[in-house]
């Protein structure tokens, strides 16, 4: 068992009395069961997003979850350029899987006494969640703030030996005296920003990863509230109590120079922790975003308020990244966002949308609408709107009559010089792309010719175009006068690779059955185009 499946050694927290056999068997059947519902999912969803329900028959599983999820992880790491179908379905399946589970413990942890909600903990989840297939775990992410940790103490018990944070149980009892506090926060900011060359990403701001808390340590750079989470849990395990401040514009901590406990926001100093841990005074932070603020914005906030900034700039992040064109991030952190204010009628709106735009689960989308109107029924004008258009879109689903069959040997397709497969290069852009789909002329409307110019082309819409995913990730429509043979074909970067594609040969992509069924003549006519123009370049 352990040879086979070495992974798995990590749920037995002892070996002994285990029925090894019996273990044996539970996780070949468990195989067995992955490898059966991931060949049906291409046949049950090549046409469409793998619905809300799709997944009904994973939830319901008969095996243990981790021996089912080891498989996945065994199909995803086959190696080689064969299997990217199955590699493309288990994919799907695990991050789903892992959000399910991850989503149960975010609910799980706003639902403990705020004392024992742990920012880093929060910061974690979000993490895991936007990365479900990344190993991220809070022990290990612990294990490298403790490193950090000691190395201030070593800095520390140079200054002063006999300072309390480096007692056996320091950071249990906060230290009161604010001279001391001072030692710690002075030997954190040498280690964190002298030593260890942590800073503010001010180069690339926007870049998702400077808000997930294992980036942040790997590249030792974030943006402030990531940061401030980092410092601040720090400070608490040497004894420091920092707070949380949710300031407009950039997150801050604030450190009590006054009574414990004080409302006068004059008897805190304030930290910046993207500005390596200058300590700021109320007139400093106005300074720091250019106009003057109220004292709410001074006051401490909740864990909860923190990952909902959190989650709010991933949300932000989301609507601005126009290359993902399946806006993942925005998903996922609309997710998180309405996990914990469920009934956010303005998210729960946007949601909506979404799914709407593209045109993926209508049945939720349904449900959501729903809602939108029984929480808030001045809605009702554009919940009735998107309620009308989604249920044409259901009506249109239902009238659908199997896959069209494109056969070269018709008359209208004489045209067509290309074939699925097929790595390509865009004459004008200079992308590489393979070919996944062709019509024998432009398809699109009248307006996306327009758009896109199309008449300007000596053969405008009158010709064949094609379908292709691009190594940049996109998927775009290209007319056949702009394509041309890649002379050093390689692999294609896409995310839905391996929803048409089977293999890669080091020459082209082999269609897998949904996609060959649809084109059924082109395999061959791929196989020897690939011979005529790669062997007589050898040549």
């Amino acid at each position: 068992f352990l040879c086979r499946w070495p992974s798995l050694l990590k749920y037995y927290s002892h070996t002994d009395g285990v029925s090894w056999l019996e273990e044996y068997k539970a996780r070949h059947n468990a195989g067995l069961e992955a490898q059966r519902i991931v060949a049906s999912f291409s046949k049950r969803f090549f046409s469409e997003h793998v619905p809300c329900d799709g997944f009904s028959d994973i939830e319901t599983l008969g095996c243990p979850s981790h021996f089912f999820e080891d498989e996945l992880m065994c199909i995803l790491n086959m190696e080689g350029r064969k299997g990217l179908t199955w590699k493309y379905y288990a994919k799907k399946i695990l991050y789903f899987l892992r959000q399910q589970n991850i989503l149960k413990n975010l609910k799980e942890y706003l639902q403990r006494p705020t004392d024992r909600q742990s920012f880093l903990e929060g910061a974690v989840l979000i993490d895991q969640y936007c990365n479900p297939l990344s190993d991220i775990c809070l022990k290990s992410v612990q294990a490298q703030v403790d490193d950090i940790t000691d190395k201030v103490r070593k800095v520390l018990r140079t200054k002063n030996p006999r300072h309390p944070s480096l007692a056996s149980k320091a950071g249990e009892v906060p230290i009161p005296e604010v001279e001391l506090q001072r030692q710690v926060l002075d030997a954190m900011n040498c280690v964190l920003y002298e030593q260890l060359k942590y800073k503010g990403n001010e180069l690339d701001y926007y870049n998702s990863l400077n808000s997930y808390i294992h980036q942040v340590l790997i590249r030792r750079t974030g943006i402030p509230i990531s940061l401030s989470v980092l410092y601040l849990t720090i400070a608490r395990q040497l004894g420091v109590k920092l707070e949380p401040v949710n300031f407009p514009s950039h997150f801050l901590l604030r450190w009590c120079q006054g009574k414990e406990g004080s409302t006068d926001i004059f008897d805190y100093t304030y930290i910046d922790a993207f500005g390596k841990g200058k300590q700021l005074t109320v007139k400093e932070c106005e300074y720091l975003i250019g106009h003057h603020v109220t004292e709410e914005f001074y006051g401490v906030v909740t864990s909860k308020e923190v990952l909902q900034r959190m989650v709010g700039n991933l949300l932000n992040l989301g609507k601005r990244e126009s290359t993902d064109q399946s806006y993942q991030l925005l998903r996922d952190s609309l997710d998180l966002y309405l996990a914990m204010y469920p009934d956010n009628v303005q998210h729960l709106m946007l949601q909506a949308r979404l799914y709407f735009h593209l045109g993926i689960w209508p049945e939720k989308v349904l449900d959501i609408l729903q809602h939108i109107q029984a929480l808030d029924p001045s809605q009702h004008g554009a919940v009735g709107y998107l309620v009308q258009h989604t249920l044409e879109h259901i009506e249109r689903r239902k009238e659908e009559v199997g896959p069209e069959v494109k056969h070269r040997s018709d008359e209208k397709h004489k045209e067509v010089c290309f074939s699925i497969g097929l790595i390509m290069k865009h004459k004008r852009y200079g992308y590489n792309c393979v070919i996944y789909g062709w019509d024998p002329a432009c398809m699109m409307g009248h307006e996306w010719i327009r758009n896109m110019n199309v008449h300007s082309l000596p053969h405008g819409p009158h010709q064949p175009f094609y379908n292709v995913l691009v190594e940049d990730g996109s998927c775009r429509y290209a007319a056949q006068e702009n394509l041309e043979y890649n002379s050093e074909p390689r692999e294609i970067p896409h995310p839905d690779i391996g929803r048409y594609f089977s293999e890669f040969t080091g020459t082209h992509y082999l269609a897998n059955t949904e996609l060959e069924i649809r084109y059924p003549e082109d395999l061959e006519l791929t196989r020897a185009t690939v011979q005529k123009i790669y062997s007589s370049g050898k040549e």
